[in-house]
């Protein structure tokens, strides 16, 4: 059997179990294949020792015939996750070095479930960004082109180095996390699956934070059932998080029928963006139609506060995002700056602060210590959390008015250039979180699949927004609109 790599989660388990490849075999061609893709630079720190000796435990477990659904499977693992004896730098000079002496609580799930981790996974420094160019490690490249062009493409942030390795079939499938959009936003640019559950189904400890009331980590996948597959095994309560909820993780693999007949799909007006592309408003409009003609009943809905997510969502990330760094300060791990005669604690904090920080992440923690001074936090930070309320009401009041789901377009275009937004001002990054952020604010699942391509040849995705606790309505939603739009291109191989 050639091109394991290229399986889907479902597919390499059920091979797995009729004992028609092994774990070894499959681990052997990610490898190959990661070796293989230095241009794309999502790999950043190889574990193919681990890899293997994960790989023959789980032929053994497999054997023995009492193995998960993600038994021998290979994932990348985002370099934001905490994974014992192995660099976790979440990108960031400031963390160069750190091995940690324990386990991510979402690694930890599926290694226990029996996975496979081929190495860490480049992406945004800290999780800021929308285009994978803030990284210490570089660029991350994404595997699709334009027609006719060899322009390097952004895979999109944070998650950008697991958006653009299962893209690539690097890995079967990829753990990211979603603080504004970051499993989102990627797997629409790279044509791949990626949902957030909703806030507190995965616990956050062990995951570097960025804003904790809104990190949620996820998985990254080629297919719908994929995620499902990958989502129950991450999933589950955990003590050492406090807002991590104490709810049974119910079998999401199962709960895939495809049928939505009767369900009740919202239109939100307030996403139809003014300069939106022509290609994005026909592919929601197709998107929906899909919906339509699969059973359900769709309804025009108002989400009256979105237009106020984006300025309080960046008032709101950055002010966490300020005190989380607050840790990072040269005396107990990572990077500490070379200190001259006569330097104190004082000027140590400083300088180790301005070389361990990239621009991106000096800026957010700028704006979050300032929204949180004295003088401001009433008008900027408090604000802020009161407009959140009233995003999280708005979609309460559509979800109690008999609304199923949701569906928006994921992103407001295509994949851009690297370095095409590098002089532009930040706020028009920031725009690319247009779509996802409300999710976040309101702690709701949401999925994003990929549904048709744009006339570059890149793809493009839609966005299904649902109720809280119910990802498996939601990931069966996402499954029904997937069937019908039929999408199977994959990127052509350059790399």
């Amino acid at each position: 059997m050639t091109d394991l790599n290229k399986m889907t989660l479902a597919d390499a388990r059920n091979n797995l179990r009729a004992g028609e490849i092994t774990s070894v075999e499959l681990t052997e061609a990610c490898l190959d294949a990661v070796d293989a893709a230095d241009a794309l630079n999502a790999f950043v720190h190889n574990t193919p020792e681990l890899a293997l000796e994960q790989a023959q435990a789980a032929d053994a477990r497999i054997a023995e015939g009492d193995a998960p659904s993600m038994c021998g499977l290979p994932l990348g693992i985002k370099d934001l996750f905490c994974t014992k004896g192995v660099p976790s730098q979440a990108a960031s000079a400031i963390l160069n070095g750190f091995k940690p002496e324990y386990e991510s609580t979402v690694s930890q799930n599926l290694f226990d479930a029996g996975a496979v981790m081929l190495g860490k996974l480049n992406m945004d420094e800290f999780a800021m960004g929308s285009s994978n160019e803030t990284s210490v490690y570089g660029d991350v490249v994404n595997p699709w082109r334009r027609e006719n062009e060899t322009t390097p493409l952004t895979p999109g942030g944070s998650s950008g180095g697991s958006a653009s390795a299962v893209a690539a079939d690097l890995c079967l499938a990829a753990t990211g996390t979603d603080t504004g959009g970051s499993i989102r936003q990627p797997a629409a640019f790279a044509g791949i699956t990626g949902i957030k559950p909703t806030y507190g189904r995965c616990s956050r400890w062990g995951i570097i934070a960025f804003a904790s009331s809104l990190d949620q980590a996820g998985p990254m996948t080629k297919t719908v059932r994929d995620s499902a597959i990958m989502l129950e095994a991450m999933c589950g309560h955990d003590a050492k998080d406090s807002t991590s909820a104490d709810i049974p993780v119910p079998n999401f693999e199962a709960m895939l029928t495809g049928d939505i007949r009767g369900k009740v799909i919202g239109i939100p007006k307030e996403y139809r963006m003014d300069g939106m592309p022509a290609e994005i408003e026909n592919l929601w409009a197709d998107g929906t139609a899909m919906l339509k003609d699969a059973g359900a009943e769709i309804r025009d809905i108002t989400l009256p506060h979105t237009k106020y997510a984006l300025p309080a969502y960046y008032v709101i990330a950055p002010a966490e995002a300020s005190s989380n760094l607050a840790r990072y300060d040269g005396v107990r791990y990572g990077h500490r700056a070379t200190l001259e005669a006569g330097d104190g604690i004082t000027e140590m904090y400083e300088k180790t602060r301005a070389e361990g920080f990239g621009p991106e992440v000096q800026r957010r923690v700028m704006i979050g210590t300032y929204v949180l001074s004295a003088g401001f936090y009433d008008a900027y930070y408090n604000r802020a959390r009161r407009v959140r309320a009233l995003i999280k009401k708005d979609f309460e009041d559509v979800f109690a008015a008999g609304v199923d789901a949701i569906l928006t377009p994921a992103t407001p275009s295509a994949a851009f250039g690297l370095g095409e937004m590098a002089d532009a001002d930040p706020v028009q990054m920031y725009l690319n979180d247009v779509f996802t952020v409300t999710v976040n604010l309101a702690g709701l699942p949401g999925i994003a699949i990929p549904a048709g391509l744009d006339k570059q040849g890149l793809p493009l995705g839609l966005q299904l927004i649902g109720k809280p606790w119910e990802e498996g309505d939601l990931l069966n939603t996402a499954y029904a609109l997937e069937n019908a739009a039929g999408y199977v291109a994959k990127p052509q191989k350059w790399w």
